[in-house]
């Protein structure tokens, strides 16, 4: 059963949580690389959702997601390497996006500073 709601704050802040408790965040991949899609907030940005459980992640493995598969990222890797590299690219970061796909579009930085 999925902790995620509508509340996008919320869900951000779970997400932070989770993460540091399990030490892990959970992402969908597939033979052409990690997903990432047009962002809805944001013109001309690509953003790459994250989620804080294998199981709110598995839940968007359906439809045109279900050829990805749900892979997991030790958070310190996370955090130190792909946060960096992500920022660089300009690519935004989807965290814990519920089952309507909303969820906050955030700033590789501004998450990386969540863990401090």
């Amino acid at each position: 059963m999925s902790k995620l709601t509508s509340d996008i704050q919320a869900n951000l802040d779970l997400f932070v949580q989770e993460t540091q408790e399990m030490k892990l965040v959970w992402g969908l991949k597939n033979e052409d690389g990690w997903l990432a899609c047009d962002s809805s907030e944001f013109e001309n940005s690509e953003v790459m959702p994250f989620w804080s459980s294998k199981e709110d992640a598995q839940m968007h493995n359906v439809e045109e997601w279900s050829d990805f598969e749900v892979l997991e990222i030790p958070l310190d890797i996370f955090v130190e390497d792909w946060l960096i590299t992500l920022s660089e690219d300009g690519v935004l970061i989807g965290i814990n996006w519920n089952a309507q796909l909303e969820g906050k579009e955030v700033e590789p930085s501004d998450l990386a500073k969540m863990y401090l």
